[in-house]
């Protein structure tokens, strides 16, 4: 049973057409289709019966038709009669584990993200302007057929980078600056969510590149790790310990600190988790724990990065201003993990390749 909208030629007029209620079940397959307004019939009849009513009444996912149209069903769940359970989680277990038709869908679009990042590396000539990256960046996507980027990416120039969630995108990025471009496209339903980090004039500096590797390494540590039975929650305490390995390396972290201390210090340049569930949405199935024990067909990012203010006095001036972080879709898989973002170059002499490429 499913209810649409009701035929409206003026609407129709300025918005397109709607399938009604014949076209809906034609289109989709259902027994039965009704319009919105007579769902207040049907409210009106399960209130007289016996029955478990599923809604997530707690969480309305669209608030003007639950307080216009559903709210009654809330009345329900005190009454003897009628029980009402949510059932978000019963999806979010359906959408946690992928077909294989999906993954298919979810390599296409790991595909079309990775060649946008390469043409975009491509035209990072310095100096330039953020907002012509993020343009690019979308362009590439579109042109190779998604459907609309997954969310406004991040394209943050220099010391910008140091803010995670950077999506104002109007600033020129210098010579010598480095660029962080965290970005996804989707198509046919499913996304990507990749982040790279590169010299915005081609050459890394030796700070530059000494902070990237080393976030390059724990990245690949961590990718090591994508297997069944073990935890998100599991590759973010191997994010930590790593990342506080290479800190201390790198002078950013005194070798002397004691245990107490070692992972408030890593969380202060490395802020976020490891990574997340992805698939229909960016931060897909976000009820489920990361706890949960990998099994193959899950698809998780794997993003560690190094965060350094410019204004922190306590590390090393030359890493001073550099924030990098660089992240894969990953499948969990019987065997290796599936990179879905493999095409995506992230080795240094890949990136230096291809932004030194001839017009």
């Amino acid at each position: 049973m499913l209810f649409v909208p009701r035929r409206d030629l003026n609407r129709e007029l300025w918005d397109g057409p709607r399938s009604g209620t014949d076209g809906a079940v034609a289109l989709t397959g259902v027994d039965e289709a009704y319009t919105i307004e007579e769902f207040r019939n049907l409210v009106a009849k399960l209130k007289g019966e016996s029955n478990v009513v599923w809604y997530d009444y707690a969480r309305p996912v669209h608030p003007q038709l639950h307080y216009e149209y559903l709210q009654p069903l809330t009345e329900m769940k005190t009454g003897s009669k009628n029980r009402i359970r949510g059932f978000c989680h019963l999806v979010q277990n359906l959408r946690l584990i992928k077909s294989s038709a999906e993954i298919e869908r979810m390599k296409v679009v790991g595909r079309v993200t990775s060649q946008a990042f390469i043409e975009t590396m491509f035209a990072s000539k310095s100096p330039v302007d953020e907002a012509f990256l993020y343009a690019k960046f979308e362009f590439e996507c579109r042109a190779r057929g998604a459907d609309i980027l997954a969310y406004p990416p991040v394209v943050a120039g220099g010391n910008r980078s140091n803010t995670l969630h950077y999506v104002k995108n109007n600033q020129l990025i210098k010579d010598g600056e480095m660029v962080l471009l965290d970005g996804g496209c989707e198509s046919s339903c499913y996304v990507s969510d990749i982040t790279r980090t590169w010299p915005i004039n081609g050459r890394f500096t030796g700070p530059q590149a000494e902070l990237y590797q080393a976030v390059l390494e724990v990245q690949k540590s961590c990718l090591s790790l994508c297997s069944p039975g073990v935890s998100l929650e599991n590759i973010y305490n191997l994010m930590l310990s790593l990342t506080g390995q290479k800190l201390r390396e790198l002078g950013v972290l005194r070798r002397s600190i004691d245990e107490n201390h070692f992972f408030k210090a890593v969380r202060k340049y490395c802020p976020h988790h490891v990574g997340h569930y992805l698939g229909m949405d960016v931060h897909d199935t976000p009820s489920m724990s990361r706890s949960l024990p990998l099994q193959p067909g899950m698809v998780i990012t794997i993003e560690p990065g190094i965060y350094i203010p410019e204004d922190d006095l306590a590390a090393p001036k030359r890493f001073r201003g550099i924030g990098i972080r660089i992240e894969d879709d990953v499948v969990v898989t019987e065997d290796t993990p599936l990179i879905l973002s493999a095409d995506c170059p992230k080795e240094i002499y890949h990136i230096e390749q291809i932004c030194g490429r001839s017009l």
